[in-house]
């Protein structure tokens, strides 16, 4: 199967992506199929050649989540946003104990002190 994926290039601590379509098992800093834009996310700078995006998607490449992404929002594919971070079971463990603690809280009736006249 064929994906359309970014490939992280630049220095160290400047990061700058490719997008780039290849088969799906190979490696994404190898060699690849096209290349079809880049991302800078420091300036949120999108360049994208369209017309091959288009003709990858036709002929069935899959996009990451995350370039699924990104096309939703550039208007390229009329489909909903993807999730794409995970949370892990203790943090949502977390999350679950601090809702439980906000609908008690919100259950309590508040207490005002009567008002002396």
């Amino acid at each position: 199967m064929v994906v359309i994926k970014l490939s992280r290039v630049g220095k160290r601590s400047k990061p700058a992506y490719r997008l780039i379509v290849l088969d799906r098992t190979k490696d994404p800093w190898g060699t690849f199929l096209e290349n079809l834009g880049n991302y800078n996310p420091r300036s949120k700078e999108l360049n994208l050649n369209v017309d091959r995006i288009k003709y990858w998607l036709g002929k069935g490449a899959q996009p990451s989540n995350t370039v699924h992404n990104m096309f939703v929002s550039k208007g390229l594919i009329e489909a909903k946003k993807k999730r794409v971070s995970r949370v892990s079971k203790h943090r949502k463990e977390k999350l679950a104990e601090k809702e439980k603690l906000a609908l008690k809280n919100a259950e309590k009736p508040t207490e005002t002190a009567p008002a002396n006249a």
